[in-house]
């Protein structure tokens, strides 16, 4: 009994101390969160009837046994900011006091905050009694860490590996308090795992004292890992908060063995025709690609590993091609086979039956063409561009010139767009026929010369020669030299004469079969312009047919000089101005005679003028086409004084 009633005693008088002992009331935060260098206020409130008589500020280190330094000293005569400790140009500390509120308060300022400055912080507030009352408050110091830097293992990781493999690394730097790392794949955290998910830390804590934090991941990679996406995760406490801040996102290589083979043949969906380029490719389904080899008939073939080029390919090159991988990730041992078929489709020469035929005329002929393919054909039979007839089989009946000519037989391949051609000639025996009778062509104005052409046919083919001879004296000229040009069922030729008087020209067409001729003649005479003052007269050298043949179609493949129309528009014109000069002459001489009768004209008969009589020169030498004595000759002869017709 005597011992409870001692020991109530003693924490009755202890009570009491405590009371007495703090008397004077302080209210302080328990902690203060600031940033690395920044400013941090620590407030100190204490209520008193009265302003406070002494206030002093101390440090102290967590822990019990740490001693206490002062680093403030206040009272109504002096401030003391302790010189020499760390805080002496940091800290400064203000005063405030509310009679009303019987409160009163010491802020602590602390400028450019250190880490050195987390601890705790003790406000002593002493009144004019001597009573006194404390609080305390703990610096938390806070410094938000580098961005977290990922990288892969630049190598790639096998699946076959037993134990889990590193795929990844992260770093976080300049951290305080100590950051932490969490790893994910595709949005799910990773934890440690025994045989599947390891994870490795390393802390380092510098000189400043702020945190590196560097993890590593382990995981047991599987072929899906192959697409799946990694990154890091960095949880760091700031004042008043808890922040987080994610890494790029990064994928990691995957090996894994090759369990199937596809073999592709480029271009995929077309057929295959002899002279293309083919490109064969084997692709495995494992990483990285194995080792391939191609087969062809039990040879192997030179390829770019995964690829086999066949260039201008041939119908021998069809066949079965067979593709082989070797896989180092399950041994030599591990083989993979697979084929591929190609066919290369081609189409032969064309064979025509016979290659040239010699034809008599009125005879028959039947043309046979064929090619050999390895898909269906279409065959037609062309001459001079035009169609003849589709098939393998052209039937000429009763051959004459215009059987003659090149033929072309064409087989075609539509599925492959491919065609080949074979031309045979037909030529058609016959002395020589000539088609295109002595024409003339443009007049050439300076040296006043005229073309003359002849297109003859036949077989064998015809010869051509020129004769020239004068009219009026029957002597040959030597003719110029005559351009030829041969076609496929004859020849045609070209001279240019200039002719200065009345000239014959024959062209001869000959062979062993026999001979053709025709001839013009190049007559000239005189045109007349009439005028009331004087007559311009002009020789004009005129070609008359002699031959009574007609002209028929030119050769095949010649463009020959068209035929000049021969007209009356030119001659009416001319007669129409004659006749119009010829009444004015007649009414002048009418009125002349009128005045002579009434004596109003005082001359003699030797006075008077002929106004009627003209004289014509004869100059300036052309070239026109005539086949027969024309209206308008006669007309300009009678013009020259020369005999008219009874229809002028």
């Amino acid at each position: 009994m005597t011992l409870r009633y001692i020991a109530l005693v003693i924490a009755g008088l202890g009570v009491l101390t405590c009371k007495t002992w703090a008397m004077v009331d302080v209210n302080m935060e328990d902690r203060v969160d600031v940033s690395l260098k920044g400013q941090a206020e620590i407030s100190c409130i204490y209520n008193l009837e009265e302003q406070a008589k002494m206030i002093v500020w101390f440090t102290k280190l967590p822990g019990r046994d740490q001693s206490r330094r002062r680093i403030y000293y206040y009272d109504d005569q002096k401030e003391i900011i302790e010189e020499g400790s760390e805080y002496a140009g940091r800290i400064s500390v203000t005063h405030s006091y509310d009679p009303q509120n019987a409160r009163g308060s010491a802020l602590l300022i602390i400028n450019n905050v250190q880490l050195s400055d987390q601890k705790d912080f003790i406000c002593s507030i002493h009144d004019v009694s001597a009573d006194m009352g404390e609080g305390h408050t703990r610096l938390q110091i806070f410094n938000s860490p580098s961005l977290p830097v990922i990288e892969g293992v630049p190598k790639g990781i096998s699946v076959t590996e037993e134990e889990p493999s590193k795929v990844a690394h992260c770093k976080v730097d300049n951290g305080y308090p100590r950051p932490n790392i969490t790893w994910y794949k595709d949005r799910f955290p990773l934890q440690q795992s025994d045989g599947e998910v390891r994870i490795a830390e390393f802390e380092t804590i510098k000189a400043n004292g702020l945190f590196t934090i560097e993890s590593d991941l382990y995981i047991r990679v599987q072929r899906t890992d192959e697409h799946a996406l990694f990154y890091c995760e960095v949880k760091y406490f700031v004042p008043g908060a808890l922040k987080m801040t994610e890494s790029k996102e990064i994928n990691i290589t995957v090996h894994y063995p090759t369990t199937e083979v596809t073999v592709y043949v480029n271009p995929p969906d077309r057929l295959i025709k002899e002279g293309d380029t083919v490109e064969i490719r084997c692709e495995g389904n494992g990483n990285p690609q194995p080792v391939f080899s191609f087969t062809h008939k039990g040879e192997d073939l030179s390829s770019n590993n995964e690829m086999l080029l066949l260039e201008n390919v041939k119908r021998s090159d069809s066949g079965t091609y067979v593709c082989q991988s070797f896989d180092f990730e399950l041994g030599f041992d591990a083989e993979i086979t697979q084929d591929v078929n190609i066919t290369v489709h081609y189409l032969d020469q064309v064979v025509v039956i016979p290659e040239e035929a010699v034809l008599k005329q009125g005879e028959d002929l039947s043309l046979t063409c064929n090619a050999l393919s390895s898909l269906p054909t279409l065959t037609a039979w062309y001459k001079d561009g035009t169609q003849l007839v589709k098939g393998h089989v052209l039937e000429l009946h009763n051959a004459s010139f215009d059987t003659a000519g090149s033929y072309i037989c064409g087989v075609t391949v539509p599925s492959l767009d491919l065609e080949k051609q074979k031309p045979v000639r037909v030529s058609v025996q016959g002395k020589p026929r000539i088609t295109e009778e002595i024409a003339v062509g443009p007049l050439n104005k300076a040296d006043r010369s005229v073309n003359l052409t002849c297109y003859a046919e036949g077989y064998p083919f015809p010869t051509i020669a020129w004769n020239i001879s004068d009219q009026r004296t029957g002597e040959p000229i030597p003719p110029p030299e005559a351009v030829s040009l041969k076609t496929d069922t004859g020849i045609f030729s070209i001279i240019s004469v200039k002719a200065m008087s009345e000239l014959t020209a024959k062209c001869t067409a000959s062979n062993e079969l026999g001979t053709e001729e025709v001839s013009r003649n190049i007559a000239a005479f005189a045109r007349v312009k009439t005028t009331t003052t004087q007559a311009t007269s002009t020789k004009v050298a005129r070609v008359r047919s002699t031959s009574t043949q007609a002209t028929s179609t030119k050769g095949p493949g010649l463009t020959l000089p068209p035929k000049q129309p021969r007209t009356g528009g030119g001659s009416g014109v001319i007669i129409a101005v004659i006749i119009i000069c010829l009444l004015l002459i007649a009414i002048l001489g009418s009125v002349l005679y009128f005045l002579y009768k009434k004596g109003k004209l005082p001359c003699g008969r030797s006075g008077k003028q002929d106004f009627t009589k003209e004289k014509a020169s004869k100059d300036d030498i052309v070239m026109e086409m005539k086949s027969g004595k024309s209206e308008e000759a006669v007309l300009l002869q009678g013009v020259n004084g020369d005999k008219k017709s009874p229809t002028d």
